[in-house]
Protein backbone atom coordinates (compact mmCIF):
# COMPACT_ATOMS: atom_id res chain seq x y z
CA UNK A 1 0.00 0.00 0.00
CA UNK A 2 1.04 3.59 -0.53
CA UNK A 3 -1.76 5.71 0.88
CA UNK A 4 -1.74 9.49 0.87
CA UNK A 5 -0.57 11.21 4.07
CA UNK A 6 -1.79 14.56 5.39
CA UNK A 7 -0.71 16.95 8.11
CA UNK A 8 -3.92 17.93 9.92
CA UNK A 9 -2.62 19.50 13.11
CA UNK A 10 0.58 21.27 14.17
CA UNK A 11 1.83 22.91 17.33
CA UNK A 12 5.03 24.08 18.93
CA UNK A 13 6.28 25.93 21.95
CA UNK A 14 8.34 29.06 21.79
CA UNK A 15 11.98 28.00 21.71
CA UNK A 16 14.02 29.45 24.59
CA UNK A 17 17.50 29.35 26.06
CA UNK A 18 18.08 26.25 28.21
CA UNK A 19 16.61 26.84 31.64
CA UNK A 20 15.04 30.19 30.71
CA UNK A 21 11.59 29.01 31.82
CA UNK A 22 12.14 27.95 35.40
CA UNK A 23 10.68 24.55 36.24
CA UNK A 24 9.76 23.87 32.60
CA UNK A 25 10.56 20.19 32.15
CA UNK A 26 10.22 18.10 28.99
CA UNK A 27 6.76 16.73 29.93
CA UNK A 28 5.55 20.33 30.20
CA UNK A 29 7.01 21.11 26.77
CA UNK A 30 5.40 18.02 25.25
CA UNK A 31 2.02 18.78 26.81
CA UNK A 32 2.12 22.33 25.42
CA UNK A 33 3.09 21.39 21.86
CA UNK A 34 1.07 18.18 21.75
CA UNK A 35 -2.10 19.82 23.05
CA UNK A 36 -1.71 22.59 20.47
CA UNK A 37 -1.39 20.07 17.62
CA UNK A 38 -4.38 18.03 18.80
CA UNK A 39 -6.46 21.17 19.20
CA UNK A 40 -5.43 22.34 15.73
CA UNK A 41 -6.54 18.99 14.30
CA UNK A 42 -9.73 19.00 16.35
CA UNK A 43 -9.12 15.51 17.68
CA UNK A 44 -8.60 14.14 21.16
CA UNK A 45 -5.63 12.00 22.15
CA UNK A 46 -7.77 8.86 22.21
CA UNK A 47 -8.05 9.14 18.41
CA UNK A 48 -4.27 8.73 18.08
CA UNK A 49 -3.37 5.17 17.07
CA UNK A 50 0.44 5.42 17.25
CA UNK A 51 2.92 7.96 18.59
CA UNK A 52 6.52 8.52 17.50
CA UNK A 53 8.37 10.66 20.03
CA UNK A 54 11.83 12.09 19.39
CA UNK A 55 14.54 13.41 21.70
CA UNK A 56 18.33 13.20 21.75
CA UNK A 57 19.15 13.87 25.41
CA UNK A 58 17.08 11.80 27.81
CA UNK A 59 16.53 8.43 29.39
CA UNK A 60 14.90 5.45 27.75
CA UNK A 61 11.11 5.73 27.51
CA UNK A 62 11.10 9.49 28.00
CA UNK A 63 8.80 9.46 24.99
CA UNK A 64 6.16 7.63 26.98
CA UNK A 65 6.58 10.01 29.91
CA UNK A 66 6.08 12.91 27.52
CA UNK A 67 2.90 11.69 25.80
CA UNK A 68 1.39 10.55 29.08
CA UNK A 69 0.78 14.27 29.59
CA UNK A 70 -1.76 13.96 26.77
CA UNK A 71 -3.34 10.67 27.87
CA UNK A 72 -2.78 7.01 28.63
CA UNK A 73 -4.47 4.98 25.95
CA UNK A 74 -2.19 1.96 25.52
CA UNK A 75 -1.20 2.77 21.93
CA UNK A 76 2.32 2.01 20.65
CA UNK A 77 4.80 4.75 21.57
CA UNK A 78 8.13 4.57 19.74
CA UNK A 79 11.15 6.50 21.04
CA UNK A 80 13.24 8.07 18.26
CA UNK A 81 16.82 9.41 18.35
CA UNK A 82 18.54 10.43 15.11
CA UNK A 83 20.62 13.38 16.27
CA UNK A 84 19.47 16.70 14.80
CA UNK A 85 17.06 15.01 12.37
CA UNK A 86 15.19 13.31 15.20
CA UNK A 87 11.97 15.30 14.83
CA UNK A 88 11.64 14.71 11.11
CA UNK A 89 12.54 11.04 11.60
CA UNK A 90 9.55 10.76 13.94
CA UNK A 91 7.49 12.48 11.26
CA UNK A 92 8.79 10.07 8.60
CA UNK A 93 7.97 7.01 10.72
CA UNK A 94 4.47 8.27 11.43
CA UNK A 95 3.89 8.94 7.75
CA UNK A 96 5.16 5.46 6.88
CA UNK A 97 2.62 3.93 9.27
CA UNK A 98 -0.18 5.71 7.43
CA UNK A 99 1.23 4.97 3.97
CA UNK A 100 1.39 1.30 4.82
CA UNK A 101 -2.16 1.12 6.14
CA UNK A 102 -1.17 0.41 9.73
CA UNK A 103 -2.81 3.55 11.14
CA UNK A 104 -5.16 6.38 10.18
CA UNK A 105 -4.16 8.98 12.78
CA UNK A 106 -0.65 9.30 14.20
CA UNK A 107 1.16 11.75 16.47
CA UNK A 108 4.77 12.77 15.85
CA UNK A 109 6.18 14.69 18.79
CA UNK A 110 9.67 15.94 19.60
CA UNK A 111 11.24 17.79 22.48
CA UNK A 112 14.57 18.68 23.97
CA UNK A 113 15.73 19.93 27.35
CA UNK A 114 19.32 20.94 26.71
CA UNK A 115 22.38 21.99 28.62
CA UNK A 116 23.80 25.43 27.98
CA UNK A 117 26.83 25.71 25.73
CA UNK A 118 27.98 23.72 22.74
CA UNK A 119 27.07 20.11 22.09
CA UNK A 120 29.39 17.48 23.51
CA UNK A 121 29.58 13.68 23.62
CA UNK A 122 27.43 12.07 26.31
CA UNK A 123 29.63 8.96 26.55
CA UNK A 124 33.41 8.84 26.44
CA UNK A 125 33.98 5.13 27.12
CA UNK A 126 32.84 3.86 23.69
CA UNK A 127 33.08 4.59 19.98
CA UNK A 128 31.52 7.87 18.97
CA UNK A 129 28.91 8.01 16.22
CA UNK A 130 30.95 10.67 14.43
CA UNK A 131 34.39 9.09 14.79
CA UNK A 132 34.74 8.24 11.10
CA UNK A 133 33.43 11.62 9.94
CA UNK A 134 35.86 13.46 12.21
CA UNK A 135 38.75 11.34 10.91
CA UNK A 136 37.93 12.46 7.37
CA UNK A 137 37.85 16.12 8.36
CA UNK A 138 41.05 15.94 10.39
CA UNK A 139 43.02 14.90 7.32
CA UNK A 140 42.50 18.37 5.84
CA UNK A 141 41.49 20.72 8.65
CA UNK A 142 42.92 21.18 12.13
CA UNK A 143 40.42 19.73 14.65
CA UNK A 144 38.92 22.02 17.24
CA UNK A 145 36.37 21.69 20.01
CA UNK A 146 33.42 21.95 20.03
CA UNK A 147 33.02 19.46 17.19
CA UNK A 148 29.84 20.74 15.50
CA UNK A 149 31.04 24.21 14.40
CA UNK A 150 34.39 22.66 13.51
CA UNK A 151 32.74 20.21 11.13
CA UNK A 152 30.54 22.73 9.36
CA UNK A 153 33.20 25.43 9.49
CA UNK A 154 35.60 23.06 7.75
CA UNK A 155 32.98 22.39 5.07
CA UNK A 156 32.66 26.15 4.63
CA UNK A 157 36.42 26.47 4.20
CA UNK A 158 36.37 23.72 1.58
CA UNK A 159 33.61 25.50 -0.33
CA UNK A 160 35.65 28.69 -0.30
CA UNK A 161 38.71 26.84 -1.61
CA UNK A 162 36.82 25.00 -4.34
CA UNK A 163 34.27 27.54 -5.52
CA UNK A 164 35.36 31.01 -4.45
CA UNK A 165 32.76 31.78 -1.82
CA UNK A 166 33.82 34.26 0.88
CA UNK A 167 33.13 34.81 4.58
CA UNK A 168 30.73 37.57 3.54
CA UNK A 169 28.53 35.06 1.71
CA UNK A 170 28.13 32.93 4.81
CA UNK A 171 27.46 36.03 6.90
CA UNK A 172 24.68 36.98 4.45
CA UNK A 173 22.90 33.77 5.42
CA UNK A 174 23.07 34.73 9.10
CA UNK A 175 21.88 38.26 8.35
CA UNK A 176 18.90 36.94 6.36
CA UNK A 177 17.77 34.44 8.96
CA UNK A 178 18.05 36.83 11.89
CA UNK A 179 16.04 39.35 9.86
CA UNK A 180 13.36 36.76 9.13
CA UNK A 181 13.02 35.82 12.80
CA UNK A 182 11.86 39.29 13.81
CA UNK A 183 8.31 38.33 12.80
CA UNK A 184 8.30 34.88 14.43
CA UNK A 185 6.88 34.85 17.98
CA UNK A 186 8.11 31.26 18.43
CA UNK A 187 11.76 32.17 17.78
CA UNK A 188 14.37 32.13 20.53
CA UNK A 189 15.91 35.28 19.11
CA UNK A 190 14.03 38.05 17.31
CA UNK A 191 16.89 40.49 16.80
CA UNK A 192 18.01 41.94 13.49
CA UNK A 193 21.71 42.51 12.76
CA UNK A 194 23.62 44.23 10.02
CA UNK A 195 25.95 42.22 7.83
CA UNK A 196 28.90 43.91 9.50
CA UNK A 197 27.64 42.99 12.95
CA UNK A 198 27.39 39.36 11.82
CA UNK A 199 30.96 39.46 10.50
CA UNK A 200 32.28 41.22 13.61
CA UNK A 201 30.76 38.78 16.11
CA UNK A 202 33.09 36.32 17.80
CA UNK A 203 34.97 34.02 15.41
CA UNK A 204 34.12 30.34 15.92
CA UNK A 205 35.83 28.32 13.15
CA UNK A 206 36.71 29.09 9.55
CA UNK A 207 34.19 31.56 8.12
CA UNK A 208 31.72 31.02 10.97
CA UNK A 209 31.06 33.67 13.59
CA UNK A 210 28.79 33.39 16.61
CA UNK A 211 25.80 34.97 14.87
CA UNK A 212 25.97 32.29 12.16
CA UNK A 213 25.58 29.41 14.63
CA UNK A 214 22.37 27.92 15.99
CA UNK A 215 22.03 28.02 19.79
CA UNK A 216 21.14 25.24 22.19
CA UNK A 217 17.47 25.50 23.09
CA UNK A 218 14.58 24.10 25.10
CA UNK A 219 11.32 23.43 23.30
CA UNK A 220 8.91 21.04 21.66
CA UNK A 221 7.00 20.54 18.42
CA UNK A 222 4.17 18.22 17.42
CA UNK A 223 2.34 17.14 14.28
CA UNK A 224 -0.85 15.11 13.82
CA UNK A 225 -0.84 13.02 10.63
CA UNK A 226 -3.86 11.39 9.04
CA UNK A 227 -4.95 9.23 6.13
CA UNK A 228 -7.19 10.50 3.34
CA UNK A 229 -10.18 8.63 4.79
CA UNK A 230 -9.64 10.18 8.20
CA UNK A 231 -9.40 13.66 6.65
CA UNK A 232 -12.66 13.18 4.76
CA UNK A 233 -14.58 11.59 7.63
CA UNK A 234 -13.58 14.32 10.09
CA UNK A 235 -14.10 17.34 7.85
CA UNK A 236 -10.42 18.33 7.82
CA UNK A 237 -10.03 18.98 4.10
CA UNK A 238 -9.71 22.76 4.37
CA UNK A 239 -6.78 22.67 6.79
CA UNK A 240 -5.03 19.51 5.57
CA UNK A 241 -1.59 19.72 3.98
CA UNK A 242 -0.43 16.73 1.96
CA UNK A 243 3.06 15.23 2.11
CA UNK A 244 3.52 14.60 -1.62
CA UNK A 245 7.09 13.33 -1.38
CA UNK A 246 9.31 12.18 1.46
CA UNK A 247 12.65 10.41 1.71
CA UNK A 248 15.09 9.46 4.43
CA UNK A 249 18.71 8.77 3.51
CA UNK A 250 21.70 7.80 5.64
CA UNK A 251 25.41 8.12 4.90
CA UNK A 252 26.70 7.02 1.51
CA UNK A 253 30.20 5.92 0.47
CA UNK A 254 30.89 9.52 -0.59
CA UNK A 255 30.27 10.68 2.98
CA UNK A 256 33.59 9.21 4.08
CA UNK A 257 35.45 9.70 0.81
CA UNK A 258 37.64 12.58 1.92
CA UNK A 259 35.54 15.69 1.27
CA UNK A 260 34.56 17.91 4.21
CA UNK A 261 31.40 18.92 2.36
CA UNK A 262 30.41 15.28 1.94
CA UNK A 263 31.28 14.48 5.56
CA UNK A 264 28.62 16.93 6.78
CA UNK A 265 25.90 15.29 4.72
CA UNK A 266 25.83 16.92 1.29
CA UNK A 267 25.43 13.65 -0.61
CA UNK A 268 22.69 12.39 1.71
CA UNK A 269 20.78 15.62 1.22
CA UNK A 270 21.21 15.58 -2.53
CA UNK A 271 19.99 12.00 -2.88
CA UNK A 272 17.00 12.57 -0.60
CA UNK A 273 15.97 15.66 -2.57
CA UNK A 274 16.26 13.78 -5.85
CA UNK A 275 14.09 10.97 -4.49
CA UNK A 276 11.43 13.41 -3.30
CA UNK A 277 11.23 15.25 -6.61
CA UNK A 278 11.05 11.94 -8.47
CA UNK A 279 8.26 10.67 -6.20
CA UNK A 280 6.21 13.83 -6.56
CA UNK A 281 6.88 14.67 -10.19
CA UNK A 282 7.75 18.18 -9.08
CA UNK A 283 10.98 20.18 -9.24
CA UNK A 284 12.92 22.63 -7.11
CA UNK A 285 11.86 25.41 -9.49
CA UNK A 286 8.23 24.87 -8.51
CA UNK A 287 8.86 25.26 -4.76
CA UNK A 288 7.81 28.53 -3.11
CA UNK A 289 9.02 28.26 0.49
CA UNK A 290 11.72 26.17 2.16
CA UNK A 291 12.67 25.36 5.73
CA UNK A 292 16.16 23.83 5.70
CA UNK A 293 18.71 22.82 8.27
CA UNK A 294 20.85 25.90 8.88
CA UNK A 295 22.52 24.66 12.05
CA UNK A 296 25.37 26.84 10.77
CA UNK A 297 25.29 29.31 7.89
CA UNK A 298 27.71 27.13 5.94
CA UNK A 299 25.19 24.31 5.88
CA UNK A 300 22.43 26.49 4.50
CA UNK A 301 24.65 27.58 1.62
CA UNK A 302 25.70 23.99 0.91
CA UNK A 303 22.10 22.82 1.08
CA UNK A 304 21.03 25.25 -1.66
CA UNK A 305 23.20 23.16 -3.94
CA UNK A 306 22.16 19.79 -2.50
CA UNK A 307 18.45 20.56 -2.97
CA UNK A 308 18.99 21.60 -6.56
CA UNK A 309 18.25 25.29 -6.15
CA UNK A 310 21.42 25.95 -8.12
CA UNK A 311 24.38 24.11 -9.61
CA UNK A 312 27.07 22.69 -7.36
CA UNK A 313 29.52 25.42 -6.40
CA UNK A 314 27.06 28.27 -6.93
CA UNK A 315 25.22 28.47 -3.60
CA UNK A 316 26.95 31.73 -2.71
CA UNK A 317 25.56 33.32 -5.87
CA UNK A 318 21.99 32.69 -4.70
CA UNK A 319 22.43 34.50 -1.39
CA UNK A 320 24.36 37.27 -3.13
CA UNK A 321 21.48 37.87 -5.58
CA UNK A 322 18.82 37.81 -2.85
CA UNK A 323 17.18 34.71 -4.32
CA UNK A 324 16.52 33.09 -0.93
CA UNK A 325 14.53 35.83 0.79
CA UNK A 326 11.31 37.77 0.27
CA UNK A 327 11.18 39.16 -3.26
CA UNK A 328 13.61 36.52 -4.51
CA UNK A 329 13.09 33.17 -6.20
CA UNK A 330 12.46 31.26 -2.96
CA UNK A 331 11.94 32.25 0.66
CA UNK A 332 14.29 30.07 2.67
CA UNK A 333 13.77 29.80 6.44
CA UNK A 334 11.01 32.39 6.87
CA UNK A 335 10.89 31.22 10.51
CA UNK A 336 14.41 32.50 11.10
CA UNK A 337 15.80 28.99 10.75
CA UNK A 338 17.79 27.19 13.40
CA UNK A 339 20.24 30.09 13.63
CA UNK A 340 17.64 32.42 15.07
CA UNK A 341 14.55 30.35 15.88
CA UNK A 342 16.66 27.96 17.96
CA UNK A 343 17.56 24.28 17.78
CA UNK A 344 16.12 21.94 20.44
CA UNK A 345 17.29 18.88 18.56
CA UNK A 346 14.29 16.59 18.90
CA UNK A 347 11.81 19.36 18.11
CA UNK A 348 13.48 21.01 15.12
CA UNK A 349 12.03 18.89 12.31
CA UNK A 350 8.51 19.18 13.68
CA UNK A 351 8.87 22.95 14.08
CA UNK A 352 9.92 23.11 10.41
CA UNK A 353 6.80 21.13 9.46
CA UNK A 354 4.65 23.45 11.57
CA UNK A 355 6.04 26.55 9.87
CA UNK A 356 5.49 25.16 6.39
CA UNK A 357 1.96 24.06 7.27
CA UNK A 358 1.14 27.59 8.41
CA UNK A 359 2.69 28.98 5.24
CA UNK A 360 0.60 26.71 2.98
CA UNK A 361 -2.54 27.51 4.95
CA UNK A 362 -1.76 31.20 4.47
CA UNK A 363 -1.79 32.00 8.20
CA UNK A 364 1.88 32.81 8.87
CA UNK A 365 1.24 36.48 9.63
CA UNK A 366 3.92 39.02 8.79
CA UNK A 367 6.28 36.29 7.59
CA UNK A 368 3.75 34.86 5.12
CA UNK A 369 5.20 33.95 1.73
CA UNK A 370 2.72 35.28 -0.85
CA UNK A 371 0.60 32.59 -2.51
CA UNK A 372 2.70 29.71 -1.17
CA UNK A 373 1.58 26.49 -2.88
CA UNK A 374 4.53 24.09 -2.57
CA UNK A 375 6.86 23.81 0.42
CA UNK A 376 10.10 21.88 0.95
CA UNK A 377 11.60 20.73 4.26
CA UNK A 378 15.16 19.56 4.88
CA UNK A 379 16.41 18.28 8.24
CA UNK A 380 19.80 16.64 8.79
CA UNK A 381 21.55 14.91 11.65
CA UNK A 382 25.19 13.94 11.45
CA UNK A 383 26.10 10.37 12.08
CA UNK A 384 24.01 10.44 9.89
CA UNK A 385 20.50 10.84 8.54
CA UNK A 386 18.60 13.34 6.44
CA UNK A 387 14.87 13.64 5.86
CA UNK A 388 13.47 15.73 2.99
CA UNK A 389 9.70 16.28 2.67
CA UNK A 390 7.60 18.10 0.09
CA UNK A 391 4.20 19.55 1.01
CA UNK A 392 1.25 21.08 -0.81
CA UNK A 393 -2.17 22.34 0.22
CA UNK A 394 -4.48 19.35 0.13
CA UNK A 395 -6.43 18.62 -3.03
CA UNK A 396 -9.11 16.11 -2.05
Amino acid sequence: MNRRVFVVGVGMTKFVKPGAREGWDYPDMAREAGSAALSDAGVSYDRIQQAYVGYVYGDSCSGQRAVYELGLSGVPVVNVNNNCSTGSTALYLGAEAIRGGRADCVLALGFEKMQRGSLSASYTDRAGALDKHLEVLARKYQPQEPFAPYMFGAAGLEHMELYGSTPEHFAMVGEKNHRHSVDNPYAQFQDEYTLQEILDSRSIYGPLTKLQCSPTSDGSGAVVLASEDFVRENGLTEQAVEIVGQAMVTDLPESLGGSAISAVGFDMSRKAAEMVFEQSGRSAEEVDVIELHDCFSANELLTYEALGLCDIGEGHKLIEKGDTTYGGRWVVNPSGGLISKGHPLGATGLAQCSELTWQLRGIAGNRQVPDAQLALQHNIGLGGAVVVSLYRKAAI
